[in-house]
């Protein structure tokens, strides 16, 4: 069985595909690369074809009508034959000597008694225009080098959660799963970085730069002034998200209180982009969102609601609002996203 599938979600990507592509190729049949061209108008498909034929038999190339980001994923998955599944957006990449070293890793894991179900490495913000890099690792959270269980894991900081580019999942546990991520959706990588947690029994942390995050260009889906355009999407998901987690038993008290941790996280954005827009719509559908909290599960919504990211995006009248808005910008200058 093929090691790893990489699968490439590309839409109108011509102008950043190859890099993306020169990346994963050239690691032999270890690496599958699945690039799933969503219905692009430009040349992706072509640009992906040059790959398809240089490297016979280890990239593929799938057209399909437009679906949106999770479609592609769910039509990558669907095909993969690795034995471990990645998802690498066609603007983004990773590092060749890291991904050397997460194959060995996974080589050496995957012939153990009870499999690996989990690997989790670094990605680093590679912002437009700012030289210095920011990286997100998990020293402190995780325990590096060594295959664990949840309640083997620390609390993790706030800038610590893990997101799409951190993970490397074992393909047979997203299947279990039944993982299927909504069709002409923005922002489903919160799903995907959620939702097949609470069936991840090990997971191992390798500590090393492995996902680079391409961010700040204009026409971005994860830019503000997208985002904003695109408030209804975002809601959606991170309704599917406040329902899987009350609605999915979990009984590690550690994974619990990571799915929480990235609850508060995702509301806390969610909250401050609608203050952000400010118009009463907005105010109404923020005011909402905490009330789908609350009736989804009470307890859950005590525990989020005045955690310190949800004080912080709750604090009353104007003056607290703009208050949330510069405690946002602060977060935005240290950890360096959109």
């Amino acid at each position: 069985m093929t090691l790893l599938t990489v699968v490439v979600p590309a839409y109108n990507a011509q102008e950043y595909l190859r890099r993306a592509l020169d990346s994963v190729v050239g690691f032999g049949h270890e690496v599958e690369i699945v690039v799933v061209d969503d219905g692009s108008t430009d040349a992706t498909a072509a640009v992906a074809q040059e790959y398809v034929d240089r490297y016979a038999g280890q990239v593929h190339l799938v057209s399909k009508p437009n679906g949106g980001h999770g479609s592609a994923i769910n039509t990558g998955l669907d095909l993969a034959t690795g034995r471990y599944f990645k998802v690498v957006d066609a603007d983004d990449w990773l590092d060749r000597d890291a991904l050397a070293e997460v194959l060995a890793t996974l080589r050496t894991l995957s012939d153990g008694e009870q499999p690996l179900d989990l690997l989790v490495s670094n990605f680093v913000y590679e912002k437009v225009g700012k030289r210095t890099k920011t990286a997100v690792r998990y020293t402190g959270a995780l325990p590096r080098g060594r295959v664990l269980t949840w309640s083997r894991t620390r609390r993790f900081a706030k800038r610590q959660y893990l997101m799409m580019h951190a993970l490397t999942y074992r393909t047979a546990l997203l299947r279990e799963v039944g993982l299927r991520l909504p069709e002409h959706t923005f922002y489903v990588d919160n799903l995907y970085a959620l939702v097949p947690l609470h069936r991840v029994q090990t997971l191992y942390y390798l500590d090393v730069d492995l996902y680079r995050y391409y961010i700040g260009r204009p026409d971005q889906s994860v830019q503000e002034s997208v985002m904003l355009r695109r408030m209804d999407q975002q809601l959606r998901v991170n309704l599917l998200m406040l329902q899987h987690v009350a609605q999915t038993r979990v009984r590690d008290r550690r994974l619990r209180r990571y799915l929480l941790h990235y609850l508060e996280i995702i509301c806390a954005v969610s909250s401050i982009l609608l203050i952000r827009d400010g118009t009463p719509a907005s105010l109404a559908d923020k005011d909402r969102l905490w009330a789908e909290l609350r009736a989804a599960d009470p307890w859950m919504y005590r525990r989020v609601r005045w955690s310190v990211l949800g004080q912080v995006s709750n604090l009353p009248g104007p003056a607290g609002r703009r208050a949330s808005i510069l405690a946002y910008r602060v977060a935005q200058r240290a950890i360096g996203f959109s």
